[in-house]
């Protein structure tokens, strides 16, 4: 799965955001994959596409961020 850079983008603009209201650890959505990121340490921790998301529980994430 690739990501595209414009999407890179407002990956990393949303997860700032998410940063300054206090969000720790942000499940971000995007079209093609979902995204599990430290905003503390300004890393993904986990990338899975759509489907294999659809299938999963997400726990100890404090914020969602969801991209058109």
């Amino acid at each position: 799965m690739e990501i595209p850079r414009q999407t890179w983008k407002q990956i990393t603009d949303k997860a700032n955001e998410a940063k300054k209201m206090g969000v720790t650890e942000s499940l971000i959505i995007t079209n093609n994959a979902a995204l599990i990121v430290s905003t503390k340490k300004n890393k993904v921790i986990t990338v899975m596409d759509r489907d294999e998301a659809s299938a999963q529980i997400f726990t100890n994430i404090n914020g969602t961020i969801i991209l058109d």
